[in-house]
């Protein structure tokens, strides 16, 4: 009625001013009445237009939206829009982000709430909730499918609830059935950008906080449509791959992790940063100004572009070291002191290294310093400084602009920022290229869920060379404004104990094989301030984690990673309620959940085709953690990368709300007579036989001329004799394929381990080579 009002006023006005009596003044007042008169009939008959445009207006000021792909909602039809549930704000985000009406299904308790229900009435809302009577439920069903056919849009909110720990929640299957036998498209959508904001759980509650960015700014991403009759799993899967999206999307807009500590060192100036157990304490402006001190001295003996070599513990020292180089735009490669020399020159030969900045003390200990090339020690960098360096360091740190101090100006986020090596645990080592992308948006993910607070004391143990001790022990906590306790031997529990006891430590990262040594020698009051225990690297048995519970009173929860994926994959969380609804972080026995912007898949070792939950296969993960590629070695790259999804080699499981299972590595099977047997599902029996949470036995194969493989277990005086473990092994129910012949048991003097605490999988093979297998 639009045109036809506006004719009939401009007739009507026309006519009126005809009359000598009709003044200008009176003109303007008949067109306020029949625009007043207007707007109500309109409001009455068109009330959900109005408030649409009222929500659009209001949720247009307060946020920034950024909408990628709209191409892909349909311009006319019906279409089923699955989201992922951030905040509270969700439904009028995607809604600010249309021209054509969406009809949104809302939980019932929602969508009775006093205040908002007649706007929710308005908008044509769909309520449903999981504890309403079958009947209205499918009665609740039948009305989005009705809207559907209607031509509207309709958004499913698929996890049924608000996240309330920051990662997504199971799918439920509610939408297929509304879609079921339609020519409907399903639409992935994601929200990305939301968590956090005052809407969101993330501080324990909505408006617990006032809004830290106005407006805020939040991205909603719309997928390729998928046919409709697509599983709740593999549209979940479709929304967690927008997610990668969302953080490739953030990418232009990164700085350098040099120019990042900068302005977090600026901000908390004065507030405690590092120490270590030499007694060296410095806050961020003390230790701002020291690495540009350091780093001043570095680029005058060294050359320009050259990769720098640290071979340096986690220490006061080593930390400002790799402060000093980053933020001098340079590559830092922190050398494994635990390898073999041999080990150590391939990595110094593959970055080309001309020279490595390293303790004359430290290396004393070592005994290494004839096979290193140049050596800077860091001894004598300090010397070199003098007080007027001192000062100029200082005013630097205060003074000069952070984009130029970090000489980030021809910065790119995919920069090469360190190349770490893997620990060849099970093959030789691969220099992993790292960007400042990749390890950035790696410690946001883990800081989404972990929810650092201006309160928290990291105790950083895994040594940096470590892709755990280089993200998260070292830059996580540079990166967050907390302060950081380094313990170069973190296998001493009596000193580990002690740091985390005097610098009460909230948060602690380390390997199961530290945190037995802890078990052993820690006080129980050591860890009396934790909230918050992660063990990764390796896998944590259960044993120890109870043990670990009773001693010190806190639960180390199960993460996952790779070196190539920057390295944190998954993590376990603790359990989180909010407003009467528990959102489970945490299941023992799993590696946790998917971190926000990672998406992983399990599929098919031959096929590739992706697996049900619940079914074993090869773990494939995507993500903006996922390595540049292998330093110096294309061929590998590309044999792991496919098509965005990095092959871990890790066999695993996902059940239905993507907790992953890992059931072993595929370079620890054995194929006998054509079939796939894990070494990790025979380790297990044997220990949890033994109980015992030290590896004392070890499953590895060896080649035999009929079956192609056997298996062989190695052992070690600690674990039984042959005879008992043989015994264990045929009484137990696996397989027959699975037992090992009782010849072939081979005891050892010790395992081998890397100094990551990870089994060393290639010297397991040599010796089991070496000491010989038995012939048919």
């Amino acid at each position: 009625m639009g045109w036809v009002g506006v004719l009939i006023a401009g007739g009507l006005v026309f006519i009126l001013t005809q009359l000598p009596f009709f003044s200008a003044q009176m003109m303007f007042g008949l067109l306020s009445v029949i625009m007043a008169i207007l707007t109500v009939i309109t409001i009455k008959l068109l009330p959900d237009f109005l408030t649409r445009f009222i929500v659009i207006v209001l949720t247009r000021l307060c946020y920034r939206i950024k909408v990628v792909n709209p191409e892909n909602i349909p311009v006319k039809g019906g279409a089923m829009l699955v989201s992922n549930h951030v905040s509270w704000a969700d439904a009028v985000l995607i809604a600010a982000t249309q021209q054509r009406r969406v009809r949104f299904m809302m939980d019932r308790d929602i969508y009775n709430n006093k205040w908002l229900h007649p706007v929710f009435k308005l908008m044509q809302i769909i309520p449903i909730s999981a504890t309403d009577p079958p009947k209205q439920i499918v009665s609740s069903l039948k009305q989005a499918r009705t809207a559907l056919d209607e031509g509207y849009l309709v958004c499913v909110f698929a996890e049924g609830t608000l996240t309330r720990n920051g990662m997504m929640r199971a799918f439920k299957g509610g939408f297929e059935r509304i879609v079921r036998g339609s020519e409907h498209p399903i639409i992935p959508t994601y929200i990305g950008g939301a968590w956090g904001c005052i809407l969101s759980y993330y501080y324990g509650g909505i408006l617990k906080t006032a809004p830290k960015k106005f407006p805020y700014p939040v991205s909603i991403h719309f997928g390729e449509p998928m046919d409709a009759d697509s599983k709740s799993d593999k549209v979940k899967l479709a929304v967690h791959e927008l997610s990668c999206q969302y953080y490739e999307e953030l990418k232009p807009a990164r700085i350098s992790l040099g120019h990042t500590f900068i302005k977090v060192a600026r901000k908390h100036w004065k507030k405690h940063a590092i120490s270590d157990p030499t007694g060296k304490r410095l806050s961020y402006g003390h230790a701002l100004t020291s690495a540009i001190a350091i780093g001043d001295e570095i680029n005058k003996l060294t050359r320009q572009k050259e990769k720098v070599g640290l071979l340096l513990p986690a220490s006061v020292a080593g930390a400002l070291c790799n402060m000093a180089i980053t933020i001098n735009d340079r590559v830092v490669v922190n050398l494994n002191y635990t390898v073999s020399p041999q080990a150590r020159a391939f990595a110094i030969e593959q970055c080309e290294i001309k020279t490595v900045i390293s303790s004359r003390t430290f290396l004393e200990k070592l005994g290494i310093a004839g096979e290193l090339p140049d050596v800077i020690f860091i001894e004598d960098i300090t010397d070199r400084i003098t007080s007027p360096a001192k000062a100029i360091a200082y005013l630097k740190a205060r003074l000069t602009p952070a984009r130029r101090l970090a000489k980030a100006r021809k910065f790119s986020p995919d920069d090469l920022v360190t190349v770490i090596f893997s620990s060849g645990s099970s093959g030789h080592p691969k220099g992993i290229m790292l960007s400042h992308h990749n390890i950035i948006s790696n410690i946001e993910a883990v800081r989404m869920v972990i929810h650092l607070t201006p309160d928290d004391h990291q105790c950083s143990l895994p040594p940096f060379f470590h892709s755990l001790g280089y993200t998260a022990a070292l830059w996580m906590p540079m990166l967050s404004g907390i302060s950081a306790h380094f313990v170069p031997n973190p296998l001493d529990g009596k000193l580990v104990g002690k740091g985390a006891r005097e610098n009460r430590s909230t948060i602690l990262f380390a390997p199961p094989t530290f945190l037995l040594s802890y078990l052993r020698r820690a006080e129980p009051g050591d860890f009396a301030t934790l909230r918050l225990a992660v063990a990764g690297a390796e896998k944590l048995k259960q044993r120890l984690a109870d043990s670990f519970e009773a001693k010190f009173g806190i639960r180390p929860l199960e993460g996952y990673g790779t070196t190539e994926l920057s390295p944190v994959t998954s993590l376990n969380v603790p359990d989180v309620t909010v407003a009467d609804i528990c959102h489970i972080g945490n299941k023992p026995g799993t590696i946790g959940h998917p971190l926000p912007g990672i998406a992983v898949k399990v599929v098919d070792i031959e096929t590739g085709d992706i697996l049900p939950p619940g079914t074993p296969g090869l773990l494939m993960v995507k993500g903006p953690n996922l390595m540049l590629g292998y330093l110096n070695n294309e061929e590998e790259t590309q044999k792991v990368i496919r098509d965005g999804w990095y092959d871990t080699g890790d066999i695993a499981k996902l059940d239905e709300e993507d907790f992953i299972t890992i059931t072993d590595r595929l370079s620890r099977f054995s194929k006998i007579a054509g079939e796939m047997v894990p070494h990790g599902a025979i380790e297990h029996v044997l220990l949890h036989a033994l109980e015992t949470s030290e590896q004392v036995v070890a499953v590895t194969g060896a080649p035999d001329p009929k079956k192609g493989e056997q298996l062989i277990v190695l052992y070690t005086e600690n674990a039984a004799t042959p005879e008992k473990l043989h015994q264990i092994i045929s009484q137990s129910d696996l397989p027959n394929i699975f037992k090992p012949r009782k010849e072939n048991y081979i005891k050892i003097d010790t395992m081998p381990m890397l100094g990551t605490g990870k089994l060393d999988i290639l010297k397991l093979r040599q010796i089991a080579a070496e000491k010989g297998t038995s012939k048919d």
